[in-house]
Parts: C-alpha cells; sequence; structure tokens
C-alpha cells in the first residue's frame, strides 16, 4: 500500500519529480567543452563557504547507489575523481600511487559511459562534441585547478548546454541503472506495486538521501527495502525475491519520497530522530498543511473544530472533500530506513481528529479576550525546564513532539507519561502558562483508564462557573487566596504560589486550610485600605467554599491535581477577563458622550 501510494503520488506530480535516477546535488566544477570538442576548461570555484550557500549550483543530476571499491560511474556528472581524473589526497608514496591508479581506474570507466551514450546519439551535436573531446589526441585538455579535491562534483557543458539535462542522456542513464539493479537472471513477472508483468528489480536503485531521516547515531542513506543477509529473507532468500517490485515502480517510489523529504511544506523532521512525510491523494489541501506544519490559524481551526459538529456549516463540508491522506514516518537504523508509522485515512476523518484535538485543549486568553490554541512543539516544550524567561533549550523530553503529533493524527490519548511529567515541571518551576494548560486539559478530555479504554472529562476551555467539583473549586480557592495576599501586601518576595503551590496541589485539604486561616489578617488590611476588593474577594470566597459540600480528599491522584490547576488557571483568567472590562467601562465613563461641535 505504501508503494502504491508513493506511485500514485508520481503520477501525480510528474512534473515536480526530478527524471528518472536524478538527485539534487552541488555542482562544485564545470567542465566547458567548446562546440567544436577541440578545447576546454574548468570553471568554477569549488565548495563555497556556509555564509555563500545561497549562491551554490544545484542541479539535478543523475544518481544511484554505489558501494564496494570498485564502484561504477554516474553518467557525466560525477566526482572530480572520475571525471577530471583527480586522486584523492594521501599521505605516503605507496598510499598515492595507489589512489593514482585508482583515479585513472575511474575515468576510464567515466569516459567509456560517457562515450557509450554519445555513440548512440550520433546527430547529437554536443554529443559529436563531448565523443571529439574525449577521443581526437589534437584536441586540448582543459587544465585542473589545484583547489579541485576528488570528492568534488563535476558537471558537464558543451557551451551553453548542460548535457545531463538533455532526454537521450536521461534515457541513457535509465537503462544504465537498470541493468545494474535489474535481477541478474533477467527475471520478470508480476510486480506488487502496479500489478502488471515486468522486468523486476534484484534491489530497489535509490536510496533515500543522506540527512533527510535525522538520527542520533550518524547520517547515513537509508534503503527502504533491504534484505542482503539470509537470515533476514524468508527461506534464507536474499534481495527482492520475495518482494517483487518493477523497475517503474521502484524508481518512481523512492524519487517520490526523497521529493517529500525535500519539501518544507509536506515534510516535519523531530529534534530527536526521525522524520514525517504526508501528502494526499488529490493534491494540496491548504488546510491541512497548515495543520499538519503547526500553524494555528484562527480559521483554519474553526473549520476543523465545525467538522467534528452534529451539523456543520456547508462550507466546512465542502472544505473536507473527500480526499485520501497518507502519513509516513520514517526513521534510520545504521543503513536501513524503518517505518515507525504509516497513517492512511479519508481526509475528512483526519480533520475531525484535529477538530477534537482543538476543541479539547483550546483555552480562553483572559489576557487577550479569546480562546488560544498552541502548536504541538509549544505543549512538547512546556513539559521542559522554564529557567525564569524561557523554556530551556534541549530540556524537552525525547519524542514528546512526535507522539504528541501521532495522538493528534489518530484520535489517541497522550503518552502515559506525559501527566506526570508536566505536573512535575508545574510543581519545579512554580509557572503555569497556557501551554501547561492547555497540556492539562487536553489529557483531562482523553485519558486512559486502566483497562486501557478512554473516559473523557468535561474540562472546559474557560471558567465553569457551575462546577461543583471540589478539586477544581479548590484550585479557584487557592488563586482567591492569592489575591487576597497581594493586594493586601505590597513589595512581596514571594507569593502564596510561590511558597504553597506545590503542597496545595497535592495536599488541598491541609494547604487550605491553613491558608484560609492566615487570609484573616489579610482581610483585615484589605477592610482598611481597599474595602471594595476585600469585600468582592470574601464574597466570591465564601461563595466557592459553600460549594465544598463533601471534603476535600487529603492527597490528590494525578488526573486531580490535573484538575486543580485548571481550576486555579480558569480562575486566574477570568478575573483577568473581569479586569480587562472594568478598565474599558471606567473609561467609555470617564470620555462620556462627545457633544456636537457648534
Amino acid at each position: 500500500m505504501l508503494l502504491q501510494a508513493l506511485n500514485e503520488f508520481a503520477t501525480r506530480s510528474a512534473e515536480q519529480l526530478p527524471a528518472e535516477y536524478y538527485r539534487e546535488k552541488t555542482v562544485h566544477w564545470v567542465l566547458r567543452i567548446a562546440e567544436d570538442g577541440k578545447s576546454a576548461e574548468v570553471q568554477g570555484e569549488g565548495p563555497l563557504p556556509p555564509k555563500r550557500r545561497a549562491e551554490a549550483l544545484i542541479e539535478q543530476v543523475p544518481h544511484v547507489q554505489r558501494s564496494g571499491t570498485k564502484v561504477p560511474p554516474y553518467l557525466l556528472v560525477d566526482t572530480a575523481e572520475f571525471v577530471l581524473q583527480v586522486p584523492k589526497s594521501t599521505t605516503g608514496e605507496a598510499e598515492r600511487e595507489k589512489a593514482t591508479v585508482e583515479s585513472e581506474r575511474r575515468h576510464a570507466a567515466w569516459r567509456q559511459l560517457a562515450l557509450a551514450w554519445a555513440t548512440q546519439v550520433p546527430d547529437e551535436p554536443a554529443a559529436v562534441a563531448l565523443r571529439t573531446y574525449l577521443t581526437d589526441p589534437t584536441a586540448t585538455r582543459a587544465v585542473v585547478p589545484e583547489r579541485a579535491e576528488a570528492k568534488d562534483i563535476v558537471a558537464v557543458r558543451v557551451g551553453p548546454q548542460w548535457l545531463h539535462t538533455l532526454a537521450s542522456v536521461q534515457e541513457h542513464w535509465a537503462r544504465e541503472v537498470r541493468l545494474r539493479k535489474g535481477d541478474r537472471t533477467d527475471r520478470s513477472g508480476l510486480c506488487l506495486v502496479c500489478g502488471t508483468h515486468a522486468p523486476l528489480l534484484s534491489t530497489i536503485p535509490e536510496p533515500i538521501k543522506k540527512g533527510a531521516v535525522p538520527t542520533a547515531g550518524g547520517s547515513n542513506e537509508g534503503q527502504l527495502i533491504s534484505i542482503n543477509a539470509a537470515a533476514q529473507g524468508r527461506q534464507g532468500i536474499t534481495q527482492l525475491a520475495n518482494t517483487p517490485i518493477c523497475h517503474t515502480c521502484g524508481g518512481r517510489a523512492m524519487a517520490s519520497l526523497n521529493h517529500l523529504l525535500a519539501s518544507d511544506r509536506h515534510s516535519r523532521r523531530f529534534r530527536d530522530h526521525g522524520a514525517l512525510v504526508w501528502w494526499t491523494l488529490q493534491g494540496t489541501n491548504t488546510d491541512l498543511d497548515a495543520l499538519m506544519n503547526d500553524e494555528v490559524d484562527a480559521g483554519v481551526v474553526a473549520r476543523a473544530v465545525d467538522s467534528i459538529q452534529d451539523r456543520p456549516t456547508p462550507y466546512a463540508a465542502q472544505a473536507v472533500g473527500t480526499d485520501l491522506f497518507y502519513g509516513l514516518t520514517l526513521g534510520l537504523n545504521n543503513a536501513r530506513i524503518v517505518v515507525r508509522d504509516w497513517v492512511d485515512v479519508p481526509v475528512p476523518t483526519l480533520q475531525a481528529n484535529w477538530g477534537r484535538w482543538f476543541a479539547e485543549h483550546g483555552l480562553f486568553d483572559g489576557w487577550t479576550g479569546r480562546t488560544q490554541w498552541m502548536p504541538i512543539w509549544r505543549m512538547a516544550q512546556s513539559c521542559g525546564r522554564f529557567d525564569g524567561e524561557r523554556y530551556a533549550k534541549d530540556s524537552t523530553p525525547r519524542g514528546l513532539d512526535h507522539s504528541f503529533l501521532h495522538a493528534a493524527l489518530r484520535g489517541l490519548p497522550l503518552p502515559a507519561r506525559t501527566l506526570p511529567l508536566v505536573l512535575q515541571r508545574i510543581q519545579a518551576d512554580r509557572r503555569i502558562d497556557l501551554p501547561r494548560a492547555a497540556l492539562l486539559r487536553l489529557i483531562l478530555n482523553r485519558p486512559f483508564d486502566r483497562d486501557g479504554t478512554a473516559s473523557v472529562t468535561n474540562a472546559t476551555e474557560k471558567l465553569d462557573e457551575n462546577s461543583t467539583d471540589p478539586v477544581y473549586t479548590a484550585g479557584r480557592i487557592f488563586y482567591v487566596l492569592e489575591e487576597v495576599q497581594r493586594l493586601a501586601l505590597h513589595n512581596l518576595n514571594a507569593s502564596l504560589r510561590d511558597k504553597h503551590f506545590r503542597t496545595a496541589m497535592i495536599a488541598p485539604l491541609t494547604t487550605l486550610t491553613q491558608l484560609s486561616a492566615n487570609s484573616v489578617a489579610h482581610f483585615k488590611r484589605l477592610s482598611r485600605d481597599n474595602p471594595k476588593a476585600g469585600i468582592a474577594l470574601m464574597n466570591r470566597l465564601t461563595e466557592l467554599q459553600a460549594r465544598l459540600d463533601r471534603p476535600l480528599p487529603q492527597h490528590l491522584t494525578p488526573l486531580d491535581q490535573a484538575r486543580f490547576v485548571l481550576g486555579y488557571f480558569h480562575q486566574r483568567h477570568a478575573a483577568l477577563e473581569a479586569a480587562a472590562e472594568h478598565k474599558k467601562n471606567k473609561v467609555t465613563a470617564t470620555d462620556g458622550p462627545t457633544e456636537p461641535a457648534s
């Protein structure tokens, strides 16, 4: 199914993909041959420094995986060792002689392959010039710059024409790769991907580009299908004997995968390791691209949330359509690609999963007066350490961002370790911000029970004035007590939250009883210095304490602690909203109506 989906993408995106068995590379030098083939020169500056990387010449050129000591050449565009016969830099006389002999062998093999193409297209002017340059003893050979190194990439031009862009070169290279990678017995059969009878591959011809899939163990090229030991294959059979794939499907699937991995809009690399690529059957889906790239746009989120309603708006139904979504998560183990996850769902289903994700974690922000949604990277980052100004670099626990994205795509609960992590950081940092509160709300709305099934708690996006949950109410009470202290005592070195929040969220009964007793002195000071605020806070505290129709638990479970924190957060942002509204009304009353000019 995976290879079939990649081949469907190749069919639809043929204009975006490189030629068969071509890959994007940086060209360091150009062997420019005169149009009569009688002379040539090497142009270029070699590898550019990082500051000038934007000036580099990048071309789609012939490529296929090659290994071993006697590696074969690429057609026309290859390293300077092949094209210009530049030996590798070594120390010692014996090593230098060995490197010189190998550069001669490689150049001879490159020359033979280039002439094989030029001979097959005798009417092509560029081929005639190349053949003349390589075979005519009177032709003036190009001078190789001293800076040129054996590993530098060299392309060939005849006058203004890049040879690797010619259709005849692309066709010749495709045939050459099929000869190298085809079954040694010229086996034909039924391809599992396209379902047609065709010549079959012995190995996948093109690997995933080096560096495309991040890994902690060093960057390598990786094979999607690799069976090169008897212990790995069914009945001890190696290579693709038990996985028949034709040349066309194998090449197109890997070209599509490399193209997606290189795309900024259709791939996502994870900080720890691995990468995710995605595409849809019918083409570009703007909303989906924004959601997958963590772009929290209010309009996109609103359409996603609307798609989960019993009666979505016509626009929401039109936006999701009947498309199919494919998502592929890859890892790298040495030189083998690991498929970690494969998502194959209708776009409406995925859109609904995203809608639930945002509906279950969005929170009202009292500072801005509107609901805020968090990108996945921020929620993952909030499980790391806060250093007083920002979340500390590299303190985010490994693998969280990928786990959160997996949960969003599949509509699953978050990993079990998430709740202890975020509670631990709240207690240690004494910081409760939007990302952490959003994460707690999401956990409360989709937790796992002990039997593995999900039980939903209706954790709201803003203050629930009607809630009788004693734990949620206790969080609200703590905020009111904190406000009483803040307004009564000025220039505090440490607030109630700094000193007592950790114990209150673990053992609220003992902590709140003591803090309530201590608040008597604060209320006395408020009755003298700020009686209106004192009366309002006393009424609020009395109302909340009256809701505690049953005693608070002596100790709270992690889920209870999450509800306590959310109650505190909701009460704080409701107070911010009320203060902003009061300030707005006060300004309006002060300005008064404007009299018309006489």
